[in-house]
């Protein structure tokens, strides 16, 4: 599936209204806004308007969520993100070509070294979302896919940034890669999908595990029970906004200003009091992409 088809797939119904604002504040360490506004890509049509951008940061802030990551998935997205960040205070950018991308062969030369240029920039952070998808891409695919995979962990070292990972139905290829190549400091396995089994794998590995609205779905005893494992000092949430939209709002358009359904789901699975996950979130958040 193109990406702009996956925008209109999880595009169904009106957004959500916004949920009650959490106890303290909370990182959406996860989010493309580009898309999120209007399936916008880089490549075809015109930026979203600042104005829109600035709306959908300031309905997140009102909630208790006032800072994202914001996440690029190509060369376009990903500059656009880098700019947007260097001109909005609440926001830091990570930039990649997405695995599914690099297996349809976007990970070229000139590719990789403008992620490399761009993971340079000071209000870029992290060089994601990169890893391996089983999923979407087919075998034919997967050599190119684990090349720019290592290309990308080899950047983020390069630049001491987070490395962000999407592992799709790859659980066992991405630790194996990471341990080849050898991890950066901060790794974050975004919108972890892992049995607890896997879970306890990328905590012994010193690995930061971001739960998305997947974590309120019916089915996901299994990501609950992972969460539940998890030392609180190596969890995070995010939306994947438009994406993974939580319960009771399932199959809607997600956004930032949804983050606090995780987060409420979070501190039930875990155990641990909402204003208090609400700190340790923010402190993972600033020692993983630094202060902003």
């Amino acid at each position: 599936m193109s990406r702009s088809a996956a925008s209109r797939a999880n595009r169904r119904g009106e957004p959500p209204p916004s949920p009650e604002p959490l106890p303290g504040s909370a990182v959406d360490s996860h989010t493309h806004l580009d898309i999120v506004l209007d399936g916008f890509r880089p490549e075809g049509g015109q930026p979203p308007a600042p104005e829109d951008v600035d709306a959908e940061i300031a309905a997140a802030a009102a909630v208790g969520v006032p800072r994202l990551v914001q996440v690029g998935v190509d060369v376009g997205s990903s500059r656009w993100s880098a700019e947007l960040a260097a001109r909005h205070p609440h926001v830091l950018a990570a930039v990649a070509l997405h695995p599914n991308e690099a297996g349809q062969g976007a990970a070229t030369d000139d590719a990789l070294a403008e992620i490399d240029r761009l993971a340079a920039l000071p209000r870029v952070r992290a060089v994601g979302e990169t890893g391996l998808d089983r999923y979407r891409t087919g075998p034919e695919g997967w050599a190119a896919q684990e090349a720019s995979f290592r290309a990308h962990v080899r950047i983020a070292k390069e630049h001491g940034v987070a490395l962000v990972v999407h592992d799709r139905d790859a659980h066992e290829e991405i630790l194996r890669v990471v341990d080849d190549e050898g991890a950066p400091e901060h790794v974050v396995m975004h919108c972890f999908s892992g049995d607890a089994a896997f879970a306890k794998a990328c905590v012994q590995r010193g690995f930061v595990l971001s739960f998305a609205g997947t974590l309120t779905f019916a089915n996901a005893g299994y990501l609950r029970e992972a969460a539940a494992l998890t030392p609180v000092e190596q969890l995070l949430v995010e939306t994947d906004s438009p994406f993974l939209t939580p319960v009771p709002f399932r199959g809607r358009p997600n956004a930032s200003r949804l983050v606090p359904h995780t987060v409420r789901a979070l501190a039930e699975v875990t155990g641990v009091e909402l204003g208090e996950l609400c700190v340790h979130l923010t402190a993972t958040a600033e020692r993983v992409f630094g202060a902003w």
